[in-house]
C-alpha cells in the first residue's frame, strides 16, 4: 500500500505507483492506495486549505489508469487525525489493510501533529516485518514534481506546462446551467458550467475538450467576465465545436490543454465575433488529436 493525498495524480505519483505495482507483484497482493477525503488540512487549518486539483472519483480513475487495483478514500475526521503514528499504523496499515509492503515518498508524514516521519514508519515496518520502499521525488526541469507546483502553474494559466507534470490534462467538472444565451445569439452557443469544486485556472480563453458520457468534443473555453457587454461576473463558458443539442442540467467534465489568450474588451460585436472565429479555429487545431471517442 501507499498512503498519501495523491492530489492531481502527477508524474511523481506515477513513479510511486510504478514501484507499488512491482512490490505488490513480489508479495502476491493487490496494489492499494490509501488516501484521505477530504484533505486533512481542510479540518486542521481550513483557512489555509488549497483548492483541490481532483475530486475523489477522478483521483480513483487516474490511479486505476496507472494500474492501482483499488483506492481507499478514508473519511477524514477528528478521530483519525487524533491517532498517534503508532495507533494509525496499527489500525490502518496492519489491522484494516494487512499490508505486506509499503511504498512512500521521503516527505511522508502521518499521525497526530504529523509526528510520524519516514524514519518512524521505517521503524514500525521493521517491527512487523513489513517491507518499506522510499521512492525519491521526480525532478523535471530542475525542480520536484509536486501538487503545489502543479497548482501554481494552473493558477498562472499555464495549463500546458501543468499537463507536462500531470498524468492527464488538467480537468474540472460542473453542471451545465442557463446563462444569458448571448453566445447562441452571436452564433457561438456555450455551455455555462457551475458548481465547480476544484481549482480554476487563471482567467483567459483556453483550448480543451468537453467530456460527455462516452464522447469528447473539442472545445473553446472562456473563463472570466464578458467586458465587451459590461459583465464583470466570472463564468466558465464552454463552446463544444461541432456539437448541436441541449445540455442544460447535465454534468460535464472539461480538460484544459492550452491557453489561447487573455480576456479583453472589444470595440464592437463584429470584432468579438471575428476573434471568436479565430479562438475556435485555434482550439480545433490544438485539440483535434485528443477529441472523439473516449477509451
Amino acid at each position: 500500500m501507499a498512503i498519501g493525498n495523491f492530489d492531481g495524480v502527477h508524474r511523481g505519483h506515477a513513479r510511486i505507483v510504478e514501484r507499488l505495482r512491482a512490490r505488490a507483484k513480489e508479495v502476491g497482493g493487490p496494489p492499494i492506495v490509501f488516501t484521505f477525503d477530504p484533505h486533512p488540512v481542510r479540518l486542521l487549518r481550513p483557512q489555509h486549505a488549497p483548492p483541490p486539483l481532483t475530486w475523489t472519483d477522478r483521483k480513483a480513475e487516474l490511479l486505476e489508469q496507472l494500474g492501482v487495483d483499488a483506492m481507499v478514500a478514508y473519511p477524514t475526521d477528528e478521530a483519525l487525525l487524533a491517532l498517534s503514528p503508532q495507533d494509525f499504523f496499527s489500525r490502518i496499515v496492519r489491522e484494516s489493510l494487512a499490508a505486506h509492503a509499503m511504498v512512500e515518498g521521503p516527505n511522508f508524514y502521518f499521525g497526530r501533529n504529523r509526528a510520524g516521519t519516514i524514519d518512524v514508519l521505517r521503524t514500525l515496518c521493521g517491527e512487523f516485518n513489513i517491507s518499506l520502499d522510499v521512492v525519491e521525488p521526480l525532478m523535471v526541469v530542475g525542480d520536484i514534481v509536486s501538487s503545489s507546483r502543479v497548482r501554481k502553474l494552473i493558477q498562472a494559466g499555464d495549463v500546458s506546462a501543468a499537463a507536462e507534470l500531470l498524468t492527464q490534462p488538467y480537468r474540472i467538472r460542473g453542471m451545465v446551467t442557463h446563462g444569458a444565451a448571448r453566445g447562441a445569439k452571436l452564433g457561438f452557443p456555450t455551455a455555462n458550467l457551475d458548481a465547480i469544486d476544484t481549482l480554476l485556472p487563471a482567467l483567459g480563453v483556453y483550448a480543451g475538450r468537453a467530456i460527455l458520457p462516452g464522447k469528447a468534443w473539442p472545445a473553446a473555453i472562456n473563463l472570466g467576465p464578458n467586458p465587451t457587454f459590461g459583465e464583470e461576473a466570472v463564468k466558465v463558458e464552454v463552446h463544444l465545436i461541432g456539437f448541436t443539442g441541449s445540455l442544460y442540467g447535465q454534468p460535464m467534465e472539461v480538460d484544459f490543454t492550452s491557453r489561447l489568450r487573455d480576456i479583453k474588451r472589444f470595440g464592437s460585436v463584429d470584432e468579438l465575433k471575428a476573434q471568436l472565429d479565430q479562438d475556435i479555429a485555434a482550439a480545433r487545431k490544438a485539440t483535434n488529436p485528443i477529441a472523439g471517442e473516449l477509451p
